[in-house]
């Protein structure tokens, strides 16, 4: 990957605390080579409190754009000239582009999930899903669903049905779409509204490495073959759950084409150019020993 940068590279990166496990700098950087773009993503740490003193020195050092993870995808808001449909209806912001000094924010989450999805969208459409989990990745997962594939049902599952709950009257006013049912994640309550759902969701961090073991569902005849299991879990790449999906013979979509997804529409927004998302996604897997 390419190591040297003069005064023509194009500068982006990350902002978030902490970022010393993100992929996203080998995400972009080998989309950068491969595309021939003369741009550079750098990492930086940022505790809350340099937020702002950090976004006003990456306008000042000329940066075209940068991404923002935890903890401050809420708190950036503050300071976007613009915010995007997609960040506004999600509540955060991951992706920020900035023109002439000023800044525009983004969520590149939603596209992720739909590029993830799009081409079970017959089976998806019209039809039920779960989805389990009540924080950001939730709520993208969810506006996705319901702006380009409309499923007759969601069915909502989290540890505290209260924070469900929630999720169910936000979509409710901001939607006008309230098929859903709430249920805490208790197995038994919950099994026959997975057997009859053509796509479930995982949009938790349960059995993100080094809890690999662990899975927000464990029972071994939860899943149909007819079913598309999407698990947003990136590490490792092939999870328990989707493991236990498998073995039922359903479909499933791994958190790592998530990732490059919504890596891709990042790298759209700040370069205006496709990113090669096969090539990258072969590129990342091999860096994971996949």
């Amino acid at each position: 990957m390419k190591d040297a940068m003069h005064l023509k590279t194009r500068l982006v990166g990350l902002i978030g605390h902490p970022v010393r496990h993100t992929y996203s700098p080998f995400i972009h950087n080998v989309a950068f080579e491969l595309t021939g773009l003369d741009y550079m993503y750098l990492p930086f740490n940022v505790v809350p409190a340099n937020l702002k003193s950090a976004i006003k020195g990456l306008v000042a050092l000329g940066f075209r754009g940068f991404n923002v993870t935890i903890p401050h995808k809420v708190k950036v808001k503050e300071f976007m000239s613009k915010v995007s449909e997609e960040a506004s209806m999600v509540g955060a912001i991951n992706t920020v582009l900035v023109e002439e000094g000023k800044l525009f924010g983004y969520n590149t989450d939603v596209a992720g999930v739909l590029e993830s999805l799009y081409s079970f969208k017959k089976e998806i459409s019209g039809n039920e899903c779960v989805v389990i989990g009540a924080g950001g990745s939730a709520r993208a997962v969810i506006y996705t669903l319901i702006k380009h594939f409309r499923p007759s049902k969601i069915h909502l599952v989290n540890r505290t049905e209260q924070r469900a709950e929630t999720l169910r009257q936000f979509f409710k006013t901001k939607m006008k779409y309230d098929s859903f049912t709430v249920n805490e994640l208790m197995p038994p309550d919950i099994k026959d509204n997975i057997r009859n759902s053509s796509l479930v969701v995982n949009a938790t961090s349960v059995g993100m490495y080094p809890e690999n073991d662990d899975a927000v569902l464990t029972q071994k005849d939860i899943f149909t073959k007819n079913q598309i299991v999407f698990d947003l879990v990136y590490n490792p790449a092939e999870t328990k759950l989707l493991k236990l999906a498998q073995s039922s013979g359903a479909k499933t979509v791994d958190g790592i084409k998530m990732l490059v997804n919504q890596a891709a529409k990042s790298f759209e927004i700040w370069t205006g150019e496709k990113m090669p998302t096969e090539q990258v996604e072969k590129a990342l897997l091999l860096k994971l020993g996949k």
